[in-house]
């Protein structure tokens, strides 16, 4: 069976790790070769992009996109794992106000720092620190830089309430929940999340809406490879750049955009990505096959 190139939205289900999604994609497409953009947790639903065959060359630019959520805090319970799956720690009462928790909210905006927790699939010593925290093992964390760009409040129930939040690449919803949680100091994990935009990118469909469909309805279903950075500037290169790129040469162009854009040729087929600067394209990624058998660069 023929690889396929080209990307899909799942809208992941509950229960199901992102590895495991993944998995049943690859069986559904008979894909050797296939990838996601970043992991949502087994009981985090919603926006799970997957790359395909030449497709996952293009993943890492998703990886380092802004992401936005829904999440629903629970307020007044702390867990060993930030959210539902973990053990109580402990339980208080809540008499924060929904003024309070507006006040919170608006408090977490911006740029900061977060320390990531324990349960995370970061490695120390090539093992995940959720190995470790499994064993009693806790370890001492770098912070990192995050930025929270946009959070607010969509509703209030009780001691629930649930956030719209937009992130920089690399921070956790968990603890950010945790963080507001003991700034309102009644503590608080996340009950609920879901992952609605990856970048620009808003739209996905359920695993059973992809099992529903035939093999060939599923492959002209597929998005094209350069849906995952189409909203870069574009350039169109001739036959003789297209051959010095695929050379791994720089190429003069007259456009003088600084960064990065997709590249295609004259015909219109998208060969990859490249960094313009001064004046001169490289590239940094490019197909080597095409799944209509095409030469992606001309001459080739």
């Amino acid at each position: 069976m023929q690889q396929q190139h080209g990307v899909l939205f799942l809208d992941k289900p509950f229960g199901l790790s992102s590895n495991q999604a993944l998995s049943k994609i690859k069986k559904l497409f008979q894909s050797k070769k296939a990838g996601h953009t970043g992991c949502l947790d087994p009981y985090a639903t919603g926006l799970l992009p997957v790359c395909l065959g030449e497709a996952t060359k293009f993943a890492q630019y998703l990886l380092d996109a802004h992401k936005t959520y829904e999440a629903t805090i629970q307020l007044g319970i702390t867990t060993t794992t930030g959210d539902r799956e973990g053990d109580v720690l402990e339980t208080r009462a809540v008499e924060c106000t929904l003024p309070e928790i507006t006040v919170a909210l608006e408090h977490f905006k911006g740029a900061s720092t977060q320390i990531p927790p324990m349960y995370s699939a970061l490695k120390h010593k090539g093992k995940p620190l959720y190995a470790w925290a499994r064993e009693g093992v806790i370890l001492e964390r770098a912070s990192r830089n995050i930025e929270v760009f946009f959070l607010e409040l969509i509703s209030h129930e009780g001691s629930q309430f649930k956030i719209k939040v937009s992130v920089s690449k690399g921070t956790y919803i968990r603890t950010l929940v945790e963080d507001i949680g003991q700034w309102l100091g009644c503590g608080a994990h996340l009950y609920d999340l879901r992952r609605t935009e990856v970048g620009a990118l808003n739209t996905m469909h359920s695993l059973s809406y992809w099992e529903a469909l035939s093999f060939e309805d599923r492959v002209t279903s597929l998005q094209p490879m350069d849906s995952l950075v189409n909203t870069w500037p574009k350039l169109i290169l001739t036959s003789i750049d297209c051959r010095a790129l695929g050379a791994g040469q720089k190429v003069q162009l007259a456009d003088t955009f600084l960064g990065w854009h997709c590249l295609y040729t004259q015909q219109k087929k998208f060969v990859g990505i490249g960094y313009l600067d001064k004046g001169f394209i490289s590239k940094r990624r490019v197909l080597s096959g095409c799944a209509q058998h095409e030469p992606l660069f001309i001459g080739e």
